[in-house]
């Protein structure tokens, strides 16, 4: 049986954040071109726009254009799809999403990311209403779902084993202080690490970056790293190869693009 081609993306969330101008981008660099800058120095960026406002869908398409060959977008659901009392009142913004425009990132759309408040506790009967809400197919391309519970009542292997049921990845919140999950629940793994600190040029010290590039490598290699968080049975028959994404978010933010560039040269040893 021949092995899947695993795909690591690291990356950071947004590209529009005036430090960057400082730390990141050139100075000489046209507001306008900064995607195109940070798409040759990344792999991956996580969309936090459409979270806050529905994007049109020129603009998804210029945002595919300017990037080069390989690259992803994974992309921020809105608020207003997770923010409702019942699922089924998330059932029009999850639509209306889907009908903006996002689909036009074609072959660079990555996972979509359903990120709840942290006062939303886990309630099994929601989520699995709301899980099955997401679209896993869209006009013949599948869909990749991850979601981030923020609240520390999902730290439960019931919650585990409906985020597997339903195939949706749970956001390994790192460095953060977010509950950390890090059972696989799908076939790939997203990770937000949010440990940055200013202090730091590349946002971590070397120990810290050695570290989450070994994560990496295990999960990208279907093995399940040391030193996280387990709520369910984690064991497999044989270790599956798993594409990963993992974004450099919060913490020192103007440190964010030289701890994601740091992990994609280790990556690439």
């Amino acid at each position: 049986m021949s092995r899947k081609t695993v795909r690591i993306y690291v990356g950071v969330g947004g590209w529009n954040y005036a430090p960057w101008r400082e730390s990141f981008y050139p100075a000489d660099l046209a507001h306008k071109r900064e995607l195109e800058y940070a798409s040759r120095k990344l792999t991956s960026i996580e969309i936090n726009a459409t979270y806050y406002r529905t994007q049109s869908a020129a603009s998804f398409a210029k945002w595919r254009d300017a990037t080069p060959e390989g690259f992803i977008f994974s992309v921020k659901a809105p608020r207003f799809a997770v923010m409702r009392k019942a699922p089924q009142e998330a059932e029009e913004s999850i639509d209306r999403f889907f009908a903006s425009g996002v689909m036009e990132l074609g072959d660079k759309l990555g996972p979509i990311l359903w990120q709840f408040l942290p006062t939303k506790k886990f309630d099994a009967a929601f989520f699995d209403a709301f899980l099955s809400l997401l679209p896993r197919n869209i006009g013949g391309r599948s869909l990749m779902h991850a979601i981030e519970p923020r609240h520390e009542s999902f730290k439960t292997a019931e919650f585990v084993a409906l985020a597997r049921r339903h195939g949706v990845a749970i956001v390994v919140a790192g460095d953060a202080k977010y509950p950390l999950i890090a059972d696989v629940t799908a076939p790939f793994v997203y990770a937000r690490i949010m440990g940055t600190l200013e202090a730091e040029p590349k946002g971590y010290d070397a120990a810290a970056l050695d570290e989450w590039a070994q994560r990496v490598r295990q999960w990208a290699s279907g093995a399940t790293p040391s030193g996280l968080d387990y709520y369910a049975e984690t064991q497999q028959k044989a270790a599956t190869p798993r594409d990963v994404f993992l974004y450099v978010i919060s913490g020192a933010k103007e440190r964010n693009p030289a701890a994601a560039m740091a992990l994609i040269e280790r990556l690439s040893r």
